[in-house]
């Protein structure tokens, strides 16, 4: 394909038109248009190009995670595309692997032709090498990748946040804790994974609480899960409680994916009184705003029932402590399974140290690392798989 044939087709991309909206794509369309310019805009054109590639790598994975991260008509119409829109697909893949093709050598090579008289100036400009081809060709092998992969927003990161403004944030660099990684607690965690399996099979799953003390490892249990099965197409959002409010906003974006989406809310307690309190009862069950079949909410709290009490609330007739207790219970009876972490006693606190100084290396007498570790806990208040960690990297720090 020849370069101004290649030029007019990439101005021509129809169904993965919105790649046109990224930069280095953007650059390949002036470095193209350039021929017909001046050398000084050419080379302009060239060195931001090569500035765009270098900062992508390799070209060919850069391109397939944004026709993977691309909401379009094919992707609108999976399960019955029409022959045009196949047809489409195929023509813009067909371009785009023409782009991918190229080496920097070929495009200053043309350049030489179209400046003859600057041959000698162009021989100097910097080389990229060709992008590694794409995993799909045509319309029909797009649509298998997306039905298998999935596809758009989601398909960015394993995690994302919530910004102040309500938009959903994609985790660059997300904590990649597996649950090889976290001791102790196999029957919590058993329940976890049990229930994240059904809510991606489609089978009948739960909301789940998990409540008990700091550091017993709620939250990375959670996190954890998620890398665990990322690749069959679990998300996770992490929602702050003070951003309750946007829940429906995010029900609606969750269900327009192929993704399974937990969405997280971290340590969680509520004043009776406090707004969201009433609004992520009626979010969970019992609003006009349902929510979609590929999400479930998963939060950590410190206190089963996620309130504050205090013996004041409890105070008055019968009708009026019923009523207060009620009130209180109304939102955890929401949340179909509750799992406990309590803190670990002796045995099974010295069990997690005796993993992880496996684990790290961290070779000590069994009586002495023992008697350490627990002065340590003493000094941190306490025994917890946080505390079992934190005095391993002590440990290790301590043998530098």
């Amino acid at each position: 394909m020849d370069f101004h044939t290649l030029h007019t087709r990439l101005c021509c991309l129809s169904v993965l038109r919105n790649l046109q909206d990224e930069p280095l794509l953007q650059a390949y369309r002036r470095v193209l248009g350039a021929y017909s310019a001046d050398v000084l805009t050419f080379c302009d054109a060239y060195g931001a190009l090569c500035d765009h590639i270098y900062r992508a790598g390799d070209t060919g994975r850069w391109m397939r995670r944004r026709i993977q991260c691309s909401s379009n008509a094919l992707t609108g119409s999976l399960t019955q595309p029409s022959p045009a829109v196949l047809q489409a697909v195929t023509r813009d893949l067909e371009t785009l692997s023409a782009l991918l093709a190229l080496t920097g050598r070929d495009l200053a090579a043309q350049a030489c032709l179209a400046f003859p008289n600057d041959a000698g100036t162009l021989a100097y400009l910097p080389d990229f090498p060709a992008g590694k081809p794409l995993p799909f060709t045509n319309g029909d092998q797009l649509r298998g990748f997306y039905q298998q992969f999935g596809y758009g927003f989601f398909a960015k990161s394993n995690c994302f946040t919530v910004g102040p403004e309500g938009e959903i944030l994609a985790v660059s660099r997300p904590d990649p804790i597996r649950l090889t990684d976290l001791k102790g607690y196999a029957r919590q965690k058993e329940q976890v994974v049990a229930n994240t399996l059904a809510f991606l099979d489609d089978r009948p799953s739960n909301n789940i609480l998990l409540y008990g003390d700091k550091g017993t490892g709620k939250s990375s249990t959670v996190k954890a899960v998620v890398n665990e099965y990322a690749s069959r197409g679990l998300r996770i959002i992490e929602l702050a409680p003070k951003q309750i409010g946007l829940f429906p906003r995010i029900c609606a974006e969750a269900a327009r994916s192929p993704y399974h989406i937990i969405v997280f809310l971290d340590d969680l307690t509520f004043d009776v009184e406090d707004e969201n309190f009433a609004a992520l009862k009626a979010f969970i069950e019992g609003g006009l705003t349902g929510k979609p079949a590929n999400v479930v909410l998963y939060a950590t709290s410190n206190r089963r029932h996620l309130v504050r009490e205090s013996f004041a609330s409890r105070q008055g007739d019968d009708i009026h402590v019923r009523d207060t207790l009620e009130t209180v219970t109304s939102l955890s009876d929401r949340f179909g399974l509750e799992i406990t972490f309590s803190v670990p006693d002796k045995d099974e606190y010295l069990s997690i140290v005796d993993q992880l100084a496996d684990e790290y290396g961290l070779f000590l007498p069994a009586d002495q690392l023992h008697l350490l570790a627990e002065r340590f806990a003493i000094r941190r208040n306490g025994r917890s798989p946080r505390t079992a960690r934190q005095f391993i990297s002590y440990q290790l720090t301590q043998q530098d």
